[in-house]
């Protein structure tokens, strides 16, 4: 489901995704799987807000649409 970030963008994250996990995508300047495509794992565990868990409904969202970490496209 798409939604509205705080900025009022249109964001396609998980509904279960936590709300401290959007506010740290956000914040970073994610609001879309495609933008996440471009980042690492280890890179978004960095953000204040970001889990294991949060990652695992990122990923699995991602494959849901044929995408995936940038750390995981190469090998």
């Amino acid at each position: 489901m798409k939604e509205n970030d705080i900025a009022g963008r249109t964001s396609d994250f998980p509904d279960k995704l936590s709300q401290p996990a959007r506010r740290a995508l956000q914040g970073a300047g994610y609001s879309t799987l495609e933008q996440l495509a471009e980042a690492s794992e280890a890179e978004l565990l960095k953000l204040h807000g970001m889990g294991p868990k949060a990652i695992e409904q990122l990923r699995q969202a991602m494959m849901d649409k044929g995408l995936q970490f940038a750390d995981k496209a190469q090998g």
